[in-house]
C-alpha cells in the first residue's frame, strides 16, 4: 500500500503520525511524508508587513522547519521498518497533497484534522476536507478529542 502521511507542525499531526503506526503493517507499506508550506505573499498581512528579501528569508526558513519536520517523522517511522520517502513542496496544501497523492499513485492519505469550526473554517478554510473532497484516492482524517478551552 501507497500512502501520503501529510504533517505540519501540530498535535494533529502528531496523532496521524501515530494513526500510522497503530494501523498500518510496516511491510506492507511504502510511505510518503509531505509536509507544504504556503507561500508567505498568501498572507496579506504579512506580505504588505515586510520587503520582499524579507519574505524570500521568511519562506526559506519554513521550508527548512518542513525539512526538519519531515525528516523528525522520518526517523521514527523508519525505526519501526517503513519505507519511507519525504518531501517538502510549496504551495497551497490541501491542493499540494492531493496532486502529491495522484503523481505517487497512492492508496491512501493520512492527514490530522484541526476541527476548526464555524468563522474559523470559513476564513482558514479546511486542509482535511479539501483532500477529502478531491483527492482520487482513500483519505483517512485523523481527529484528537478537543479539551475544553484547548486550542492548537
Amino acid at each position: 500500500m501507497r500512502i501520503v502521511l501529510a504533517i505540519d507542525d501540530s498535535r494533529f499531526s502528531e496523532a496521524a503520525t501515530q494513526a500510522v503506526l497503530r494501523h498500518m503493517r510496516p511491510e506492507q507499506t511504502e510511505l510518503y511524508i509531505l509536509h507544504v508550506v504556503a507561500p508567505i505573499e498568501s498572507y496579506p498581512s504579512v506580505s504588505n508587513a515586510v520587503h520582499a528579501h524579507d519574505i524570500a528569508a521568511a519562506q526559506h526558513t519554513l521550508l527548512e522547519h518542513g525539512k526538519e519536520l519531515v525528516a523528525g517523522a522520518e526517523r521514527l517511522l523508519s525505526k519501526q521498518g517503513f519505507k519511507v520517502h519525504t518531501a517538502v513542496d510549496r504551495g497551497d496544501p490541501g491542493p499540494a497533497i492531493v496532486a502529491f497523492a495522484a503523481k505517487q499513485k497512492c492508496d491512501l492519505v493520512v492527514v490530522g484534522s484541526h476541527g476548526r469550526k464555524g468563522l474559523d473554517r470559513v476564513l482558514m478554510g479546511s486542509v482535511a476536507e479539501f483532500v477529502a473532497r478531491h483527492a482520487s484516492c482513500a483519505v483517512e482524517i485523523v481527529r484528537i478529542p478537543e479539551t475544553k478551552g484547548a486550542r492548537a
